[in-house]
């Protein structure tokens, strides 16, 4: 398998996988979106809150504030040397107190472990009026997106790399003009993708050439989306899906040398 890099933005990365199958794709996929661990805040104490909003409604949106932190540094709860008593090494504490009127952001929250952190200070969390109050105390802890969405790493999709065949197309300035995105051109008197990785597959080129063109899918090339929704980079959320897959794999090979 070969991996090219098409496109870094921000949050964003969008990348190219030859020589795969669709079930290792799709594999992938699943693992970035679902196994790959993040932290996001579990539990809420609240020692004060007149705000409009219920303490569960509160909860909710804390538990869904994507924090920064360090992969290597934490440990599931349940793996933790704590043996699920909570510490440093699994756990990390936010608080905050504010009075109204105001407008309570994720910045207000001050956390037990510097390097842990809101991705955003500006995430508002609710608005006071005058003479309401909120006053909690949040734990964060290490968990997977599917066991809940607030874990969840990253967006992720792919496609199949477009391929155009041309048969006998007539009118070849049209069907340029006729692409949305902008992907065909005209080299030598013949029509080609300029850059296939921009192609959605509309398929509105066959139309327009009255079936003289057709766009096919390589079924070994797949260009990934990848965007991040969490404390992590996508080039970790990467790495440690690949990582996570090879051990599924090992686990795999090992328990089939135990059947007899």
């Amino acid at each position: 398998m070969k991996i090219k890099i098409i496109s870094k933005k921000g949050d964003t990365w969008r990348f190219l996988l030859d020589g795969a199958t669709p079930a290792l794709a799709n594999a992938l996929r699943r693992i970035m979106m679902s196994e790959v661990p993040t932290l996001a805040i579990e539990w809420v104490d609240f020692h004060d809150n007149t705000s409009s909003m219920f303490d569960e409604v509160v909860a909710h949106r804390l538990g869904m504030i994507p924090l920064i932190f360090d992969l290597k540094k934490f440990n599931f709860t349940e793996d933790c040397k704590c043996k699920g008593k909570g510490c440093p090494l699994c756990q990390v504490v936010f608080s905050a107190e504010k009075p109204g009127p105001s407008i309570v952001y994720s910045g207000d929250m001050k956390s037990s472990n510097r390097s842990v952190k809101p991705v955003n200070p500006d995430f508002p969390i609710v608005k006071l009026l005058k003479g309401q109050n909120l006053k909690f105390e949040a734990i964060a802890n290490m968990g997977k997106g599917k066991d809940h969405a607030k874990w969840q790493a990253a967006n992720v999709s792919y496609q199949y790399l477009p391929q155009l065949e041309v048969k006998d197309p007539k009118d070849l300035k049209k069907i340029v003009k006729s692409c949305p995105q902008g992907v065909m051109g005209v080299k030598n008197r013949k029509l080609v993708l300029i850059d296939p990785f921009k192609c959605d597959e509309c398929r509105i080129c066959e139309e327009m050439s009255g079936k003289g063109v057709e766009i096919k899918s390589d079924p070994n090339k797949f260009v990934f989306k990848v965007e991040s929704i969490s404390g992590l980079d996508p080039k970790q959320i990467i790495l440690e899906a690949a990582q996570i897959l090879e051990e599924k794999a090992n686990e795999f090979k090992s328990e089939l040398k135990n059947i007899k």
